[in-house]
């Protein structure tokens, strides 16, 4: 066998020939056991903001990582320069585990999964009850992306001034989500967002939503005034918003106590193709046990599904069966259809 040391013999394949100082490969990595944790603030074009202590630091992902790739929430540890200053760089050397993640596909034939957010407790869900339309099936469709990543949903309705709420409060009543309502007055004088934040204190929590809905003006009056982003505006004519908001950024809440936001950008599509049933049905602790005599790989809308007995015996509410089915059946279908 083969022994690779100080001094390999000419037919040791691992040395590089024609290069100086050549040593042979080796596949021992550093364990860089002096990194600094930090938590990744934003991603742009390979280089990443994060916040080590008290210090904003620009770095960019070590050759040694491979293909693994760091996300806005991130836990990550960092080595070479650390001070923030300007034009200086550091190095991601590790990845910690993630607590949960939010995930999307471009669309629902496209086999790329994005992790959009890391470790975030909390997916907010913005829409609006007019100017724009409410778009049912996009909100089915993150209520899917939060329970299988792992996030808890709040349901962020604005605008009631222009539309009444209970049509969509009634359609999401069985799945007992959360939800605060508000007005476009409410948003002007800081009403709505005192609301909202009784949801986030001490959590981290991403917000998505159709662009034009109000989500990036109501991320805005929940941090500090020095870390706002732009707003656009809704064209009275197609009644869609602006996208201003080009990639996810955590901001931390004008909070005593702590937490954090991520302000996503607007979604048109919200792709589920990566997402496994078995994983969405954890969501659902009153339905899940009902799954014991499911067939195989069951989709649980099919005849032989065990959960119909389930429900028929009074274990669970029907109401939160239809939910169940309604929510797993948006992910065969286009945002739109």
């Amino acid at each position: 066998m083969r022994r690779y040391g100080k001094n390999p013999d000419e037919d040791d394949i691992r040395v590089r020939p024609n290069r100086k100082g050549n040593r042979p490969r080796t596949s021992i990595r550093p364990k860089h056991e002096d990194a600094c944790e930090g938590m990744v603030l934003t991603v742009d074009r390979g280089r990443l903001t994060c916040l080590v202590e008290d210090r904003v630091i620009l770095a960019m992902k070590a050759r040694e990582l491979g293909r693994k790739a760091a996300v806005v929430g991130d836990r990550v540890w960092l080595v070479g320069d650390l001070s923030g200053a300007k034009d200086t760089l550091a190095r991601i050397v590790r990845i910690g585990e993630r607590s949960s993640v939010l995930r999307r596909t471009a669309d629902d034939d496209d086999p790329y999964e994005r992790v959009v957010v890391a470790n975030a407790d909390q997916l907010a869900i913005v829409t609006a009850l007019a100017d724009p339309e409410p778009r049912p099936r996009l909100i089915d469709r993150c209520l899917v992306a939060a329970y299988d990543g792992g996030l808890d949903p709040l349901l962020v309705l604005t605008k009631s001034d222009l539309a009444p709420p209970d049509g969509l409060l009634e359609r999401y009543g069985a799945l007992g989500v959360p939800y605060v309502v508000t007005t476009r007055d409410e948003f002007v004088d800081g009403v709505a967002a005192e609301r909202v934040r009784e949801h986030l204190t001490g959590r981290t929590t991403a917000f998505v939503g159709h662009s034009g809905v109000g989500k990036t003006t109501l991320v805005n009056a929940l941090v500090p005034v020095d870390r706002r982003r732009t707003t656009g505006h809704v064209n009275a004519v197609t009644g869609r918003g602006r996208h201003t908001t080009t990639s996810a950024l955590a901001l931390p809440l004008a909070d005593p106590q702590g937490g954090w936001v991520i302000d996503t950008p607007g979604v048109r599509s919200f792709g589920l193709n990566h997402v496994d049933p078995s994983r969405v049905i954890h969501a659902f602790p009153d339905l899940e046990p009902g799954t014991a005599e499911c067939p195989r790989a069951c989709s649980h809308d099919e005849p032989d599904c065990a959960l119909d007995a389930w429900v028929a015996d009074g274990h669970a509410d029907p109401a939160r069966l239809h939910s169940l089915r309604r929510l797993l059946a948006t992910r065969e279908r286009h945002e739109g259809d």
